[in-house]
């Protein structure tokens, strides 16, 4: 149920029956309740189009909608707003089809896409890092509300496993005679660590390190034995991450930079003889008029090394092609940070020259910000490192057995753990997710494991609490047959909010903004906070008015549930 979509349909059927088209109503949820549930912003700008006056073209609009059932009264308020109360009664109709409903009412798409959705994307021999805390968890988010919407997602998790850093890793581990040891991935970080070091200062192994590249490249069977146990040592590591995380990303979704090094040559040719590419000092070059350096000349792109090797550039570019001509891919989404931009708009021109992708295909980059720490700086340990995603993992779930301690002394030690795994962990990715995308944010233990406000264990402790008042009924679900009933400001206003949950849900599926749906469910929890508090549940006189409420936290309850599992967030019975 999209009620905002519904009371647009009706405003813009409305004024094409008086010959306006394509007025795009912007109609959004009433910031003071009293004044209506709903409201038209942007009257005026709509009367001006027929140079009439905002209370008259809100008398014509009305006309044409307010017999509709599910309005109760549409009033009009200075200096040009159209408010809107929906009726009682349509509203407790639309909760009865989503208590029955396993879908709380949300219908599958009708055209589904196929839509690929790049994110996490791992380096090989390094372990993950805070930097892909927000990639990995944003874009699992729209992987599972599209996949809920019944959209055919295809994740892809384009792991860095090709490249110059494998041949100075097999250089180094062959040099060292490491390569046949079962080496840990924190073992592995600390030889690619010196074998860099060695790559920077010793010319001889550099050019040994470019001749392995090559070779990994051409298929050399030594180097891509070495190769496969590197790729495997990591991911490994990897794949228990996204495990703690409760993140959907599995080995088959793994699309490593590997997998187009057999299109590579074909790409070179073809965008040669296509004269998009050109070759200069040995190199292969594509100079991008849309683009220009610091001299104001058009930018080149090397797809092609003097020694032959491949850059990331031409495996994007092939990978652009693979994704719509191979996946047939409706949408491609990418969660990188910013600094990947304009890579991937340039390989993205060039693929659209030689049409790869259809000229009116759009990028879809959801970009997102940094992780400070209080000083606003990039959040690091003490001496300066990069803070490993296991760390903090770890440290998230010894912080949440710290509050369990203290709030529930008498719990038995065998339940610390599980529900501090839960609690710690759910607390991370909440505060993450529950910030713009787009901006940066200050990372605060003491925030985060709040148990108030906008936070993950305000809102399981919200769903908790709602499960305990259900035990306590002596009513079953089944019995439970009557209409709900919305007499009360409160209940109205959490019926509306119930409501609301598919609006929310589209919006994410099409601007990949999951701090939206964070919002939603506190001002949700909040809201039934209210509700229970004005509104007896249990010990209401009237039999029908203890089911009708008991129904509303059925749905309150199952709506938060829901939508903290597309947050990859777990519940839990207790806390």
């Amino acid at each position: 149920m999209n009620l905002k979509k519904i009371i647009t349909k009706d405003i813009e059927n409305s004024l094409i029956k008086i010959g306006i088209i394509n007025c795009n109503p912007i109609v959004i949820l009433n910031k003071k309740i009293t004044l209506g549930h709903y409201q038209l912003n942007n009257l005026i700008k709509i009367s001006n189009m027929l140079n009439i006056k905002p209370y008259e073209m809100f008398k014509t609009i009305i006309v044409n909608i307010k017999k509709k059932s599910m309005y109760k009264s549409i009033t009009f308020s200075q200096p040009g707003f159209i408010n809107i109360f929906i009726d009682e009664n349509w509203i407790s109709e639309q909760l009865e089809k989503i208590f029955f409903s396993s879908r709380l009412g949300i219908n599958y798409v009708k055209s589904p896409k196929n839509i690929v959705i790049d994110y996490s994307s791992p380096n090989i021999a390094k372990e993950m890092h805070i930097g892909h805390l927000r990639s990995t968890i944003i874009g699992d988010v729209t992987a599972r509300i599209l996949d809920f919407l019944g959209h055919n997602v295809i994740r892809a998790n384009h792991i860095g496993d090709w490249g110059t850093q494998f041949g100075m890793l097999i250089a180094y581990l062959e040099n060292k005679k490491l390569e046949n040891y079962n080496l840990s991935l924190m073992q592995l970080e600390k030889c690619y660590c010196k074998a860099k070091k060695k790559y920077d200062a010793d010319q001889l192994f550099a050019e040994k390190s470019r001749e392995y590249v090559v070779k990994l490249q051409n298929g050399d069977q030594y180097c891509r034995s070495i190769w496969k146990k590197l790729v495997s040592i990591t991911m490994l590591e990897n794949y228990n991450i996204y495990k703690k995380l409760n993140v959907t990303l599995k080995e088959s979704h793994t699309m490593g930079e590997s997998v187009y090094n057999k299109m590579l040559p074909d790409i070179i040719r073809d965008l040669k003889n296509k004269k998009i590419a050109t070759k200069k000092n040995g190199a292969i070059i594509v100079f991008l008029q849309e683009f220009k350096n610091r001299s104001g000349e058009p930018m080149g792109v090397v797809i092609q090394k003097k020694d032959k090797g491949f850059l990331y550039s031409t495996t994007d570019i092939a990978c652009f092609k693979y994704r719509y001509q191979e996946l047939h891919a409706d949408r491609i989404i990418y969660y990188t940070d910013s600094r990947q931009h304009q890579h991937l708009i340039q390989t993205w021109t060039i693929a659209k020259k030689a049409n790869y992708i259809s000229q009116d295909f759009l990028l879809e980059h959801h970009t997102f910000g940094m992780i400070l720490s209080k000083n606003k700086r990039p959040f690091k340990t003490r001496d300066g490192n990069t803070i490993k995603l296991s760390a903090l993992l770890d440290e998230a779930t010894e912080r949440a057995i710290y509050l369990i301690k203290n709030k529930k002394p008498n719990l038995p030690k065998k339940k610390w753990i599980p529900l501090a795994k839960v609690i710690g962990i759910s607390a991370v990715k909440y505060a993450d997710l529950s910030k713009n995308r787009s901006t940066n944010y200050i990372f605060d233990w003491d925030e985060m494991l709040n148990f108030e406000g906008n936070t993950a264990p305000y809102i399981q402790y919200a769903y908790t609490r709602i499960i305990s008042i259900l035990k306590k009924s002596i009513i079953p679900v089944n019995k439970l047959t009557e209409k709900i009933l919305l007499k009360k400001e409160s209940e109205i206003n959490l019926a509306i909010k119930i409501l609301e949950f598919e609006e929310i849900i589209v919006s994410i599926s099409e601007k990949g903004t999951p701090h939206i749906l964070c919002k939603y469910l506190y001002q949700l929890a909040t809201i039934f906070s209210n509700f229970y508090e004005k509104c007896s549940i249990l010990f209401s006189k009237k039999i029908k008015t203890c089911k009708s409420r008991l129904k509303l936290s059925i749905l309150t309850a199952r709506t938060l549930k829901k939508g903290l599992n597309m947050l990859g967030i777990k519940v839990v019975k207790k806390m």
